[in-house]
């Protein structure tokens, strides 16, 4: 992101149009690797997802604070139903899957609860009240990406083909290309970041890591490359938003 000249009209041109694209901002947030958009597009009409366009688009939800409050409570929707979707797949899949299962899920909240911390990092690089709108945003694509995961997952329990499980990186050129955006964009946020925060990513990155060897064993070879596009979008973002006022 360009840095804008240093005048409160522009400060405040960009802070609205910054709300008036972060309607658009969930389906586009995926768009890294068309498997993952083709998904977030086909959920586009789920009620969470319209009440949340109709909440950003109310009058009275024009400031920044406002734009946060019906972003955050979209993420909270959006948690309800990962939870509820979650115990379905507990109650269906075999015994033996069920403790890898909770094992992924932990994973995934320690892995969030260590980006949390990133993205604060990430913000205290900024200036202006456009980038509260986005960190929001940041915060609600993973729970999205996962409660839809997880819908998924319930909803074809028992159904998996053995020949569409993952296979390792080095014998998936997709996942190969994928991994290599991710170191990429990874070394851009670390050399962006203040030297005491580098330490945040490292902590971060360690967990999304110890999440996706958790859990793409228990997926198809489609959803790995989800999982990877999706940390190499987060990464890219908050890469394009540190240190800029």
């Amino acid at each position: 992101m360009k840095q804008a000249p240093r005048f409160g009209f522009q400060r405040r041109a960009r802070a609205a149009a910054c709300a008036a694209l972060l309607g658009v901002l969930a389906p586009l947030a995926a768009l890294t690797f068309a498997p993952a958009a083709a998904r977030a597009e086909a959920a586009a009409a789920d009620p969470i997802d319209a009440s949340m366009r109709a909440c950003l688009a109310r009058a009275d939800m024009s400031s920044a604070a406002g734009q946060v409050h019906c972003t955050d409570t979209a993420r909270l929707a959006w948690q309800a139903s990962m939870d509820q979707s979650f115990q379905q797949v507990l109650g269906k899949v075999p015994d033996a899957q069920r403790k890898k299962w909770q094992e992924s899920q932990r994973r995934w909240q320690a892995w969030r609860d260590a980006d949390g911390k990133l993205l604060a990092a990430v913000l205290a690089t900024t200036q202006g009240t456009s980038y509260q709108i986005a960190g929001a945003d940041m915060q609600l694509q993973p729970v999205r990406d996962r409660a839809l995961a997880l819908r998924t997952v319930a909803a074809n329990a028992g159904k998996q083909d053995p020949k569409t499980r993952p296979r390792a990186c080095s014998f998936d050129a997709q996942c190969e290309h994928a991994m290599f955006d991710l170191n990429r964009y990874y070394r851009r946020l670390h050399a962006k970041l203040p030297a005491h925060a580098r330490s945040t990513l490292t902590r971060a990155q360690r967990a999304w890591t110890a999440y996706r060897d958790a859990t793409v064993p228990l997926m198809d070879a489609r959803t790995q490359i989800d999982i990877i596009g999706a940390r190499v979008a987060l990464l890219k973002r908050m890469g394009d938003t540190a240190g800029n006022d």
